[in-house]
C-alpha cells in the first residue's frame, strides 16, 4: 500500500521555525505519511498568489493527496477551518478563499468546519492555528480518519474574485497574475482561450510594451531578447532569455496584457 502524502503551502518562508513545525505535528500523528513542499514563498498574507500557486501544482500529486494549505491573514479570527474532499484529493485549509482557483477545476463532494476539537491539539494557539488546527487535521486525514469525523458539513465556502481574461476586438485582454523566481511575468491567458478569442498571427502588449512574437521556449529568443510563450501552466508568459522580465520591462503582478490578431 502507497504511503499518503501530505502536500505544504504557505505563506511561512524556511526562515523560521512554522513549516517545520507544522511537520514534525502532521508526522507524531501519520508517521507514515510523505510530506511534500510545494511552497513555503507565498508572500506573506497574499490569498490570491496561494490560490494560484495551488492551482498550478496540485493535479500533477497522486489521487489521495491530502494538500495542507495555510495563508491565513486571519489567523485567531471566526473565519473558519475547512476540509474539502473531492474525487482525487482532500485539503485542509481556512476558509478565507485560499481554495478557490483549485476547486475551479476540482468540484467539491464533500466540505466540513474543522470544529471537532478531537482532531486538533489540546490548546489552540490564536496565532498559530496551521500547528495546531490545520495540521493535525491533515495528518489525521492521511491516517485514514473520514472527513465527516471533522465537523459539520457546510454547504458554501468563501471565493476569490480572480481575475479573469475577457474578449476584445480580434482578441483577448488579461492580466499578469504571478512573477516567478525567474522573473518570468506569468498572465491568466490560457492557450484555450488565445486559441478560442484571437487564432492566427498574433501581437503581444504587456503593460507599455510591445514584444516582438510568441515563441516555444526561451532559448527560441535571442540572448536578452523579450519573448512570450506558453509556460508549464499552459498561460501565456512574458520572458527575457536569461533575464528577468519583471526587471527589464518594470512590470509585475496586475500589469495589463493584451493579445490581438494582426490586422
Amino acid at each position: 500500500m502507497a504511503r499518503p502524502v501530505i502536500a505544504l503551502l504557505t505563506d511561512f518562508g524556511t526562515r523560521d521555525h512554522y513549516a517545520g513545525t507544522m511537520k514534525g505535528v502532521a508526522l507524531s500523528i501519520c508517521p507514515d505519511a510523505t510530506l511534500v513542499d510545494i511552497s513555503h514563498e507565498v508572500p506573506p498574507h497574499d490569498r490570491a498568489a496561494g490560490a494560484l500557486e495551488l492551482a498550478a501544482a496540485y493535479r500533477y500529486f497522486p489521487p489521495g493527496t491530502v494538500f495542507l494549505v495555510v495563508v491565513d491573514p486571519g489567523v485567531g479570527s471566526s473565519r473558519r477551518g475547512l476540509a474539502v474532499e473531492t474525487a482525487e484529493y482532500r485539503f485542509v485549509a481556512p476558509d478565507n478563499g485560499v481554495l478557490t482557483a483549485a476547486l475551479d477545476g476540482q468540484t467539491p463532494r464533500r466540505m466540513v468546519d474543522l470544529s471537532e476539537r478531537s482532531y486538533a491539539r489540546d490548546v489552540v494557539s490564536r496565532t498559530f492555528e496551521g500547528r495546531d488546527r490545520f495540521a493535525p487535521a491533515a495528518a489525521w486525514l492521511a491516517r485514514g480518519v473520514d472527513l465527516s469525523a471533522l465537523g459539520p458539513a457546510v454547504r458554501a465556502i468563501v471565493r476569490l474574485d480572480l481575475p479573469q481574461p475577457r474578449q476584445i476586438e480580434r482578441g483577448v485582454e488579461g492580466e499578469v497574475v504571478r512573477v516567478d523566481r525567474f522573473g518570468n511575468l506569468v498572465t491568466n491567458i490560457d492557450r484555450r482561450t488565445l486559441e478560442r478569442f484571437a487564432p492566427g498571427a498574433l501581437e503581444v502588449q504587456v503593460g507599455p510594451h510591445q514584444v516582438a512574437r510568441i515563441v516555444s521556449t526561451y532559448a527560441d529568443a535571442p540572448s536578452g531578447g523579450v519573448c512570450a510563450l506558453f509556460g508549464s501552466t499552459d498561460c501565456l508568459e512574458v520572458a527575457v532569455n536569461g533575464s528577468s522580465a519583471a526587471d527589464r520591462l518594470a512590470l509585475g503582478r496586475g500589469a495589463a496584457v493584451r493579445v490581438v490578431a494582426r490586422a
